[in-house]
């Protein structure tokens, strides 16, 4: 009987000191997680002010997204005996110099896909690489300064493909007017003298106008999130049918180091792309702007990121 209670008491001491100990390690966790977030608090201060300094900040990040796929008398599917596969990148850069007086910023944004569907019982199809997703952007803005919010300022922005028609179209927007900088890291740019000068082998369908250029960037870092969204919109005075407007948004998250995943998508409405394209048809689906399906371009890429 005496073993008994020796052993319960034992068994109680145990359990008590066990409890007792894990009580105390919660409280230590505890105490070093609020001297962490102090800690972390007054880094994001100082990080906040070095940000505020005059000089350059320049950064980058990007997507890489892909997959590849093999079916072998697959008879549930149309085709089947097929290879197939998708591989795209998007970078996204920028090299920012805020002086007290004046500022200079450039931004680069690229994002290329290409797509493969190799019918392996159709010996003429197409079986190699062909790119898709093609789009070029480099801004440069300058500005002085009147206000603390309010800059005078002159964009130049070229827009294009890279992968097969480099400049066929390319857009050119050369423009001055006014930048407002309401808050920090978004950008919003309002100039009234604007022209957009666009290349083409094809004249009857582009052409170069004066209008209004509207750009609105936002670019921002929270923690291990990058994030970066920008609209460019051009109103031409000499007809809606010329005028253009593109949203871009890249999104960031980073797991390990500089990886992460990361997600791209973006809209664009351009009458004249969307002419051009529908006299490209067999037969033609449109013959000028006044029966153009003006449709909403869209793209998007997922996938791996990575922060440089």
């Amino acid at each position: 009987m005496k073993k008994r209670l020796l052993l319960a008491a034992f068994c109680i001491g145990m359990f008590s000191m066990n409890a007792q100990t894990k009580d105390e390690l919660q409280t230590k966790k505890a105490e070093k997680l609020e001297i962490a977030k102090a800690a972390q608090a007054e880094a994001d201060a100082l990080q906040a002010k070095i940000d505020a300094l005059p000089g350059w900040r320049k950064g980058a990040f990007g997507t890489i997204g892909g997959s590849i796929s093999g079916f072998e008398n697959w008879f549930a599917q149309g085709s089947p005996n097929v290879n197939s596969g998708n591989i795209g990148f998007t970078v996204n850069a920028y090299a920012n110099l805020i002086q007290d007086k004046f500022f200079w910023r450039n931004s680069l944004n690229v994002n290329l896909n290409w797509v493969k569907f190799d019918d392996l019982d159709d010996g003429i199809d197409n079986n190699e690489f062909r790119p898709a997703t093609d789009v070029f952007n480099i801004t440069s803005l300058y500005g002085r300064n009147i206000t603390k919010t309010l800059a005078v300022s002159a964009l130049a922005e070229y827009r294009t493909t890279i992968l097969d028609n480099f400049n066929d179209p390319g857009y050119l927007d050369v423009g001055v007017g006014f930048t407002w900088t309401p808050i920090e890291n978004l950008i919003v740019v309002v100039h009234p003298l604007n022209y957009n000068f666009v290349f083409s082998d094809n004249d009857a369908v582009f052409e170069s106008s004066l209008g209004a250029k509207i750009v609105a960037d936002y670019t921002k870092q929270y923690g291990g999130i990058n994030f970066k969204s920008n609209v460019t919109a051009f109103q031409s005075y000499k007809s809606s049918d010329l005028s253009n407007i593109t949203w871009t948004n890249s999104f960031s998250y980073t797991l390990w180091k500089a990886i992460g995943v990361g997600f791209d998508f973006g809209l664009r409405s351009n009458k004249q792309e969307a002419l051009n394209n529908a006299l490209q048809q067999v037969p033609a689906t449109a013959t000028s702007f006044d029966d153009v399906d003006n449709r909403l371009q869209t793209f998007y890429t997922v996938g791996l990121s990575y922060k440089f």
